[in-house]
């Protein structure tokens, strides 16, 4: 067993870039691509989809890959499409095949939720150290006896063995926010009295040394450990968690701080609303902790910058840039070309995908990310692409022999111009307004979502530096692409009177708001009116969201309870299940969703965020975004980009 005498000298870390060596293999970088939920499995294996994933950010420069976590023990089925150890080794030969050539270290995630997963799938009780309820789902699990523990060290170590037989250079193993193992770690949810209770690293310390036997020497051991549960009344602290670290980073290669728990769950991979990095201080006091052990910093860290910057800070050996590297698979060979990285919105609206309803991971920025069997010659993705060609010279990619004119300056219009121009096309674009960045500027103004505004320019820059001709303050007509976003939506309601009615877009424009109380119409359940109401009542202002969902945010994700906390705290009404009939006269009248029952709000202004309408396409013309119908960034990035592959034949 490797142990790492305490005290021992540490190298001098000169770059993210540098090499990584742990139990004698070399990464090529110390920028991990973590384990996270993409539901591009068939059935319980892992699939080719998942090979071209992780392939694709090997190739990018990714020193460690970790596979999406996979259950070592049939009990654990946490979501239909939940990798299971025993069914996972030939999906890891083939990731491992496809990574290695790129020089990257694959490690397969090993793991088992026991109350935070679902009885749904596998119909049998759930494991937990403690028969407690879950905080989310309240089911009450089953309080695992030695049998169980038995079969969860057992199944550790075949799930070990498997990944040995397809040649990963190790295993991680995941005690962080959502494991069993972390249960059993925590006073929130083991209250045993036998020796797994008095001792509570107990079952972690035996998980550990029978993987460690089943991969032999010259494999990596890394673990996922969960150092703030966020309830200090009886959770892992940060400093319950430097004293386990003591003890349990001798036994390890690689020691990955996060954060979180069955309380606190959007403290794994938070959004926007959290700033960047901000575990830093927690892994800076485990590292000190961890006696020599390479500490990896997780957590929002998704700038080259910051990333180097903690390890020149001496905050941590590696950095885990997962979301960084969905948002842009080539960020390690970009950060060594010097070239601009394409920016993650950390909005987590197409990464965070543990949802009923199976979505496949992708991204915002890039939504080719998780399609790559779908799109697998990369055009501009690829390093000819970002690196050359030169402006206005060709790329080899068949498609159109002379210009492309495309209308719309927005973020379809924008993507659909520098894929094309990418793969040599010449480019005009044409834009009626005096600025590029269509909507993406506004979206930026809402709280959390700043990041927005990096990616406009990026996707501004991008066209610049590969020669597209841009006319600003130009109209157009007719065009080969047209992403002219879409036209205003008459009102669902009765204005009367004098009301003041404004768009969400009006306000994040800057549109004075005449004083009065503020009734935000929010008939989508996403980000928008939430974060207007969030705006206003920061500025002072008396602020109700009126809805007809049955909570507001419906469609938020992961960010749903604490944006409801957000609201809550900042002094917004909420009026769900209610139907918005009319407003004027210093009134919202509103209908309950359920009996159409009428009630009165008070309103001096009316800030409505319902979507617009889809626009106008001429006859021939491929359209992109919200012309062809008002949806997210994501589908307007989308289809600019499909746009632009339709016009080269791809």
């Amino acid at each position: 067993m490797r142990r790492v005498p305490a005290g021992r000298a540490r190298p001098a870390l000169t770059s993210l870039l540098d090499p990584l060596v742990l139990a004698g293999r070399t990464a090529p970088s110390r920028v991990l691509f973590g384990p996270h939920e993409t539901n591009l499995g068939r059935g319980r294996a892992l699939s080719a989809r998942h090979v071209a994933y992780y392939a694709r950010r090997a190739g990018g420069g990714c020193g460690i890959v970790v596979v999406e976590t996979a259950s070592v023990h049939a009990s654990d089925h946490p979501y239909e499409r939940a990798p299971l150890a025993a069914e996972c080794g030939p999906g890891w030969a083939g990731v491992v095949a496809a990574c290695r050539p790129h020089g990257a270290l694959v490690l397969a995630s090993l793991g088992h939720t026991g109350a935070q997963g679902s009885s749904a799938y596998a119909q049998t009780p759930l494991w937990a150290p403690s028969a407690l309820p879950d905080v989310a789902t309240r089911e009450v699990p089953v309080a695992v006896e030695r049998p169980e523990i038995d079969a969860l060290v057992d199944g550790f170590r075949a799930a070990a063995g498997t990944a040995v037989a397809a040649d990963a250079d190790g295993v991680e193993v995941d005690a962080g926010a959502r494991s069993l193992l972390r249960q059993f770690a925590s006073g929130l949810t083991n209250t045993r009295t036998d020796g797994y209770g008095a001792d509570r690293l107990r079952l972690l310390r035996e998980v550990l040394a029978a993987v460690r036997a089943a991969l032999g020497d010259g494999r990596v051991l890394a673990l996922r450990l969960s150092c703030d549960e966020l309830a200090p009344w009886a959770g892992i602290t940060p400093a319950v968690a430097a004293s386990s670290v003591s003890t349990l980073a001798p036994l390890v290669d690689l020691l990955v701080v996060v954060r979180g728990s069955g309380l606190a769950p959007a403290a794994y991979r938070p959004d926007g609303h959290t700033p960047p990095g901000s575990n830093a201080d927690l892994t800076r006091r485990v590292r000190a902790a961890a006696g020599g052990t390479p500490v990896v910093l997780q957590g929002s860290v998704v700038d080259v910058g910051m990333a180097e910057a903690a390890l020149a800070d001496g905050v941590a050996d590696a950095v885990e840039m997962t979301r960084a590297q969905i948002a842009d698979a080539d960020l390690v060979a970009k950060a060594r070309a010097g070239t601009p990285v394409r920016p993650c919105t950390l909005c987590n609206q197409a990464c965070q995908v543990h949802d009923v309803r199976n979505p496949l991971v992708s991204c915002v920025a890039d939504p080719r990310s998780g399609h790559e069997t779908e799109e697998p010659d990369p055009l501009s993705d690829s390093l000819r692409g970002h690196f050359g060609p030169s402006p206005g010279g060709r790329s080899g990619h068949e498609g159109p022999s002379g210009e492309v004119t495309v209308v719309g300056g927005g973020p379809a219009g924008l993507e659909a111009a520098r894929v094309l121009a990418a793969a040599g096309v010449e480019v005009r674009l044409v834009e009626r307004s005096g600025r590029l960045g269509g909507a993406l500027p506004l979206v930026a103004a809402l709280p959390g979502r700043a990041r927005f505004a990096d990616l406009a320019g990026w996707l501004v820059g991008e066209v610049a530096r590969l020669g597209v001709r841009v006319e600003l303050g130009t109209a157009a007509d007719s065009g080969d692409v047209i992403a002219t976003g879409a036209r205003p939506r008459p009102p669902g309601y009765v204005v009367a009177g004098e009301a003041c009615v404004l768009t969400a877009a009006d306000v994040l424009a800057g549109a004075a708001v005449p004083p009065g109380p503020v009734v935000v119409h929010d008939p989508v359940g996403g980000p928008v009116a939430v974060g207007v109401a969030e705006l206003l009542a920061a500025a002072g202002r008396e602020v109700t969201v009126a809805t007809p969902d049955e909570v507001v945010g419906v469609r938020l994700g992961g960010d749903l309870a604490p944006a409801n906390t957000r609201l809550l705290r900042a002094g917004v009404r909420r009026e769900t299940a209610s139907v918005l009939r009319a407003v004027g006269d210093g009134a919202a009248v509103l209908a309950d969703r359920w009996t159409g029952e009428r009630r009165e709000l008070p309103c001096a202004v009316l800030v409505d965020a319902a979507p617009g309408l889809p626009g106008r396409v001429p006859p021939g013309a491929v359209a992109a975004g919200d012309v062809v119908a008002p949806r997210t960034v994501l589908e307007a990035v989308l289809e600019g980009r499909r746009a632009a592959r339709t016009l080269l034949g791809a």
